[in-house]
C-alpha cells in the first residue's frame, strides 16, 4: 500500500462470551480473529464472504460499535490519530463524527415517527455540529441536494418514500457530520437491481466529491466488482485473501474465492453450470475445526490443512492470501 492508512485494523479480534460452567475457562464466540487490513484514504475497500463470515462485526469494531478483544484499529485523518480501542468518552465522540454507518435495511433504518429533515438533522443536534436551526437546515439541504432529495422531501415522513428514495435519506444522515470514513453494510442488497446501481453510482460520485473513504460490506461480488479498488474476502472471522480488485477477479488464489467468484450468476449459456459447488455449511464460530477453518468444505484440503493453521503470506503486489497449497495450486 503506497498511502498512509486512514484506518487499519492490527490483529484485530472480536469475542462474545456464552453462558457456561462456573468452573474452568469461559466459552466464547469468536466471531473476528487475528484481522489484519489497511485502508487507504480515498479508497472503496470491499468486503465479501458468506453470512456469519464475520464481515458485520469487522465493520462495527472499526466504528467501534463493537468490542474489541484483542488487537486494535488505529484511525488516522492527519488532524487526528486514535486508537480505537483506548478511546476515552471525550474523543469517542469525536470519532463518531469522522466515522459513520450507511444502514442495509432502508425500511427499517428510518423512524416512521420523524421528517426527513428531522433524520438528517438528528445527527447535527446530538453531536453539537449546528449553532441554530438556521445553520442546521442549511447543511440539512446541502447534503440532501448531494443525495438527490430536493425541498420538499425534507416535509415528508420516511412511508412516503420508495427504497431507493430511503436508502439516499440513510446516506445523507450518515453524511451530515462530515465523515471520513463510512462503513456501507450491505446497503444495496434490499434494494432493486435497477435501484443499487442507481444507489451505487451515487455513493461513487459521493466519494469523489467528498473525498470520503468506503468499507462496503457485501455478499454480491459482481456489485464489488463494479465499485470497489481494493477486495478482502473473509470466512469464519478470518481474511483468507485480500487483493486490488481487478487482480482478485483475474486471479483468485484462495479456493474460497475461487469458489465465490465461480458462482457469480453469467448471462452466457455455456457458462452455466460450472459453478464450483462448496459442500456442507459454514461451521460455527462457538466449535470451529482445527488448522485451516476452510479444511472441512474445501475440495483440495490436505493433512497439513488439517492441523496448521495458514497465514496471510505475500502472493503478488498488495495481494495477499492464506493457504498451505495456492503456490502450487495456481496455475
Amino acid at each position: 500500500m503506497t498511502k498512509k492508512p486512514l484506518i487499519a485494523a492490527k490483529g484485530l479480534s472480536v469475542h462474545y462470551a456464552l453462558r457456561g460452567n462456573l468452573i474452568g475457562p469461559k466459552p466464547y464466540v469468536g466471531a473476528v480473529e487475528n484481522v489484519d487490513i489497511e485502508i487507504a484514504p480515498g479508497s472503496f475497500f470491499g468486503l465479501v464472504g458468506e453470512s456469519g463470515s464475520g464481515k458485520t462485526t469487522l465493520g462495527r469494531a472499526m466504528l467501534r460499535a463493537a468490542p474489541i478483544s484483542r488487537g486494535d484499529v488505529v484511525f488516522d485523518d492527519g488532524e487526528v490519530s486514535y486508537s480505537l480501542k483506548r478511546l476515552g468518552k471525550k474523543e469517542l465522540k469525536d470519532y463518531r463524527k469522522r466515522a459513520q454507518l450507511i444502514f442495509q435495511d432502508p425500511y427499517a433504518a428510518l423512524s416512521p415517527r420523524m421528517t426527513v429533515r428531522d433524520i438528517i438533522a438528528e445527527p447535527l443536534e446530538v453531536m453539537g455540529l449546528t449553532k441554530n436551526r438556521a445553520e442546521t437546515d442549511e447543511r440539512v439541504r446541502e447534503i440532501a441536494a448531494k443525495c438527490r432529495l430536493n425541498v420538499e422531501h425534507l416535509r415528508r415522513f420516511p412511508h412516503a418514500f420508495s427504497g431507493g428514495q430511503r436508502q439516499r435519506i440513510s446516506i445523507a444522515r450518515a453524511l451530515v457530520s462530515g465523515p471520513k470514513f463510512i462503513v456501507a453494510d450491505e446497503s444495496v442488497a434490499a434494494l432493486d437491481v435497477s435501484i443499487q446501481a442507481d444507489v451505487l453510482n451515487l455513493l461513487k460520485a459521493i466519494q469523489k466529491d467528498m473525498g470520503l473513504t468506503f468499507l462496503f460490506i457485501s455478499h454480491d461480488l459482481s456489485v464489488v466488482a463494479h465499485v470497489c479498488d481494493h477486495v478482502a474476502v473473509m470466512y469464519l472471522g478470518r481474511i483468507v485473501e485480500t487483493a486490488p480488485t481487478r487482480t482478485l477477479f483475474s486471479g483468485p488464489r484462495h479456493p474460497y474465492t475461487k469458489a465465490l467468484l465461480s458462482a457469480i450468476p453469467s448471462l452466457d449459456p455455456d457458462d452455466r453450470g460450472k459453478a464450483q459447488k462448496l459442500e456442507g455449511e459454514i461451521p460455527s464460530p462457538t466449535n470451529p475445526p482445527p488448522g485451516c477453518k476452510f479444511q472441512t468444505r474445501c475440495p483440495v484440503a490436505i493433512d497439513r490443512c488439517r492441523v496448521e493453521e495458514p497465514i496471510l503470506e505475500v502472493a503478488g503486489v498488495e495481494h495477499k492470501v492464506a493457504c498451505h497449497r495456492w503456490q502450487e495450486l495456481a496455475d
